[in-house]
């Protein structure tokens, strides 16, 4: 049932970026449709709505760029409840270093395994 829940839920946010991709009457880029839901994510997760999302559908809710707006806030509210005012400023980034440290590293992997033909 978790899997068909990931699925469900993965499968539905990519609809609607989709959906906003396509139907919106000027021109939406998927760089926006991106930055779109990682605020949104940032923003859901900020007034406790994103977190219900999270326990229903697991990875389909924290895989999509919408969970890492996720893990962001709720780094900056754990650090700021643990080191005050200025832990907003870092603890975003703290909850996400290995995340991005595993694009970067997987990234370079990639980059030097195989060689694109352009």
């Amino acid at each position: 049932m978790n899997l068909l829940m990931a699925f469900l839920v993965g499968g539905i946010i990519c609809l609607i970026g989709q959906l906003i991709m396509d139907l919106t009457p000027y021109e939406v880029t998927p760089a926006h449709v991106l930055v779109g839901f990682v605020i949104m994510g940032a923003v859901s997760s900020g007034l406790g709505l994103y977190q219900p999302l999270v326990d229903i559908g697991g990875a389909g809710a924290t895989i999509p760029l919408s969970g890492f707006g996720h893990t962001l806030t709720q780094g900056a509210i754990k650090a700021v409840k643990t080191k005050g005012l200025l832990g907003a400023f870092g603890g975003g980034i703290e909850a996400t270093a290995v995340g991005i440290a595993a694009a970067i590293v997987f990234g370079y992997v990639m980059a030097v395994l195989f060689n694109p033909q352009g």
